[in-house]
């Protein structure tokens, strides 16, 4: 496990947990209690956790991960979906995302598809809340992209609160296309964030057809604040990593599961 990837599996920890103690990072992670020590020490550093005694704790607002760690993890299964899930778009959409290493995979499927790329004329308007999809979309002659006024966030860019609100409710969609920290049969589609759960699930409102995106590490877990239940959503787009009774689940929802497989 690169260092990376033990800062981010930290931060996922106490995503869930709240606070997390050298000991478990140690049995946990594999690592020494002085490479763990040094680990918290850095992500402290950086103010992304609090030190304790003996561990480290989540500040005390909703907390995520920062974008710049999450986009290594699950890169496969993320590029994956991406691409299945940029095949449900066509020419003359109006389409949202949100925020999240996901759909940012997903803009970047969008920004290479040559039919977005050649003549005059906007071939797909994307209304999205997220500032680094929005730069990296604009570039593309073809792509129309409305972003709504906001406060930005700082660990996912997305803008929020009642400028964000007040824009997405003058706005209709054909697809919304919804990240997510954590997605559970019973409980819905879920992230940390209260501010970005009520811009997401204005999002989902205002679309004719609503999927959630997230790779399977994010199916059957619980987050701080539900964007909305399963049945505000049409589908879900995933990878090959969910199980067969998860799938079920989903399906007896009403969600159409669709998969993006391995080579």
């Amino acid at each position: 496990m690169t260092r990376t990837d033990r800062l981010s599996a930290i931060l996922e920890l106490l995503s869930e947990r709240g606070s997390v103690s050298v000991e478990e990072l140690v049995d946990e992670l594999s690592v020494s209690p002085a490479t763990a020590r040094r680990d918290l020490d850095s992500l402290a550093e950086q103010r992304l956790i609090k030190r304790t005694h003996g561990g480290a704790r989540s500040h005390s607002e909703s907390f995520d991960l920062p974008l710049r760690f999450k986009y290594g993890q699950h890169s496969d299964a993320k590029r994956r979906i991406a691409s299945l899930a940029s095949r449900q778009v066509s020419e003359g959409s109006i389409i949202g995302l949100t925020g999240g290493t996901t759909l940012t995979s997903l803009a970047e499927e969008l920004a290479s598809r040559g039919e977005f790329d050649d003549a005059a004329g906007s071939a797909l308007t994307v209304v999205t809340n997220a500032i680094n999809i929005a730069s990296l979309l604009v570039l593309r002659p073809r792509i129309k992209v409305v972003v709504p006024g906001g406060v930005v966030h700082s660990r996912s860019f997305e803008l929020t609160g009642p400028f964000a609100e007040h824009t997405l409710a003058l706005m209709t969609l054909d697809i919304a296309f919804v990240g997510v920290n954590a997605v559970h049969h019973q409980l819905g589609a879920m992230v940390h964030d209260d501010e970005e759960a009520r811009v997401n699930g204005l999002m989902v409102e205002r679309a004719k057809k609503a999927f959630i995106v997230a790779d399977s590490s994010k199916i059957g877990r619980r987050a701080f604040v539900r964007i909305g239940e399963l049945s505000a959503f049409d589908g879900l787009i995933t990878d090959d990593g969910i199980n067969a009774a998860d799938r079920e689940e989903f399906e007896a929802a009403g969600l159409q599961v669709l998969i993006a497989a391995a080579a």
